[in-house]
């Protein structure tokens, strides 16, 4: 890995610690709570923007390894949504939020 490659993916993994503070932890075990009427209340909750941020995940690779090429439907609905929750992401490009969702 050369010099700069290493820094673009060191500066990515701290992009998305900043970014990402929200989704760092698991997901696992946490459902937005439920009403006694059994009907799942997810407000406040961001279980669904982790799962969102995961199905991405394969996505953001390919696009990635295509040099931006290839855009996923899932990568599209991760960037609209770390867009609209992060502002520090708004200034950002698809290239660096797809590695930023790799590093996650």
């Amino acid at each position: 890995m050369t010099r700069y490659r290493l820094l673009r993916v060191l500066l990515a993994s701290i992009i998305a610690t900043a970014i990402f503070p929200a989704f760092a932890s698991s997901f696992a075990g946490t459902t937005g709570g439920a009403t006694s009427g059994g009907a799942s209340n997810t407000s406040g909750s961001t279980s669904g923007d982790d799962k969102v941020i995961l199905q991405a995940r394969d996505d953001a690779a390919g696009f990635v390894a295509s040099d931006g090429r290839i855009r996923g439907a899932q990568l599209e609905a991760a960037l609209r949504l770390v867009r609209e929750r992060h502002e520090a992401a708004q200034g950002m490009s698809d290239m660096q939020l797809a590695r930023a969702i790799l590093a996650r």
